[in-house]
């Protein structure tokens, strides 16, 4: 093995999930595709959440979340409500249908459309682990919504997010560089190291370039 192929990581398997949380009046939540138990004696379940997000400052703070599990009946428009927008700038929940979410005994909102299960997570321990914080949490509450399947990374990539439009010409023959996780195009002959793409939040590492 002579290289560093990060496409490799795209083979890791992944649930996805929406992470919630709550301080004070704010209710807010996140896309993650790192929750999973990792103990059963004490049962623990440990979430990873992006520094960049609110939802991961909310959690840090008030060492309290929920884990609605995203089922195979989730429609793109949940990914777009939690994972293409910041609560910084929006209110998630605003014009969310009443029937689409539920409280839980801990105050914090949880999300019943196109979930199967939730789990109410009281934070252990923290990891600092760079770009995400690790939060190992004791599962205070969990109730199973529906019998869908869960959704993995793998099948939102092939059955829920929407295929890239195919990238047109430029009127001056520029150079495109595609997102491969959302299909946002930038325009330009060089991307710069550290580009985040506004959609997704995804680095340079995640754009292809196309010439046309």
């Amino acid at each position: 093995m002579a290289e560093m192929n990060t496409k490799a990581m795209y083979k890791l398997s992944y649930g996805l999930f929406v992470c919630t949380a709550k301080q004070g009046e704010k209710q807010n939540g996140c896309i993650t595709n790192t929750a999973m138990q990792v103990s059963s004696d004490p049962n623990r379940i440990s979430v990873a959440i992006n520094k960049a997000n609110l939802t991961h400052d909310m959690v840090l703070e008030t060492g309290l979340c929920n884990i609605s599990v995203i089922s195979q009946a989730a429609d793109f428009s949940l990914f777009q409500r939690f994972g293409f927008q910041s609560g910084r700038d929006v209110d998630k929940f605003a014009d969310f249908s009443p029937s689409s979410f539920k409280t839980a005994e801990n105050g914090i909102f949880y999300v019943t459309e196109g979930t199967n299960a939730v789990f109410s997570l009281k934070v252990d321990k923290t990891v600092d682990m760079g770009s995400h914080t690790l939060f190992l949490c004791e599962p205070v509450a969990m109730e199973v919504l529906s019998d869908e399947a869960s959704c993995t990374y793998e099948y939102y990539q092939n059955n829920i997010k929407p295929k890239p439009q195919a990238v047109g010409t430029t009127p001056s023959g520029q150079t495109v560089w595609r997102c491969t996780i959302c299909g946002y195009e930038y325009v330009g002959e060089d991307l710069p190291d550290d580009f985040i793409c506004p959609i997704c939040k995804h680095p340079k590492a995640d754009f292809e370039k196309i010439v046309k």
